[in-house]
C-alpha cells in the first residue's frame, strides 16, 4: 500500500497493525469513529528513534512538516480542580496554553501536563500521544487548520509507527471541538 502523503517504505491499513498500537489506539480505530471506518487510516512504520518531529522532518522530508500534526496534553486548574484535555495543532505551530486553552477551559491557569500524566492517563507513550484513543470525556481542542488538512500525519499512540488520517476526522473523534486561535 502507498500512503496517501510523504515516502514510506512500510505503509499498511492501521486495522491490520493493530498490534503495534497501544490497547486504547487499537481499540478506537477497529470500533472507527463518526463515520471514519478503520480502513481510512493508514498507519506508517517508522523508528522509534526519530518519533520527535523536528528528526522526523528531516529524515522524512520537510514536505511533511506542514501535513503533520501535534497533540498535546495540557492541565487546566481552576481552584483545587484539574482537567485534562488534548490539543492538536499543525506541527509547525505551537499550542496557545495559556490564551485560548485556558478561555476555553475556564480556568485560571493552564500549562503542558507532566509526563507521567500524560502517560499514565493515555495509556500511551511519551511522544507518540495521539488524538485517537483519548479518554472519552476529555476535551479534545482541534485546530481548525488540522481539519482542513486533507491528510495528517500523527502519533500512533508509540513512538514506533504514525497515522495517517483525514483531518476532517480527527473532529469527528469523541470530546472534540474545533478551536481558533489554538495554534499560533
Amino acid at each position: 500500500m502507498r500512503a496517501p502523503l510523504g515516502d514510506f517504505g512500510d505503509a499498511s491499513p492501521a486495522a491490520d497493525r493493530l498490534d503495534l498500537l497501544t490497547p486504547p489506539v487499537a481499540k478506537a480505530i477497529a470500533a472507527g469513529w463518526g463515520g471514519t471506518p478503520a480502513e481510512s487510516v493508514v498507519f506508517v512504520d517508522t523508528d522509534p528513534e526519530i518519533a520527535d518531529t523536528a528528526a522526523f522532518v528531516e529524515h522524512h522530508g520537510p514536505g511533511l512538516l506542514d501535513a503533520s500534526a501535534n497533540c498535546v496534553v495540557v492541565a487546566g486548574k481552576r481552584g483545587g480542580d484539574t482537567t485534562l484535555a488534548a490539543c492538536v495543532v499543525l506541527s509547525r505551530t505551537r499550542v496557545d496554553v495559556n490564551g485560548a486553552v485556558r478561555k476555553h477551559l475556564g480556568t485560571r491557569k493552564a500549562s503542558f501536563a507532566p509526563m507521567d500524566v500524560a502517560v499514565g492517563e493515555t495509556g500511551m507513550e511519551y511522544g507518540g500521544i495521539t488524538p485517537i484513543g483519548l479518554p472519552a470525556a476529555w476535551p479534545l481542542l482541534v485546530d481548525p487548520a488540522v481539519a482542513d488538512t486533507e491528510w495528517v500525519l500523527i502519533g500512533s499512540g508509540r513512538r514506533r509507527g504514525k497515522l495517517i488520517v483525514p483531518g476532517k476526522a480527527l473532529v469527528a473523534l469523541p470530546g472534540a471541538v474545533l478551536l481558533e486561535g489554538l495554534g499560533v
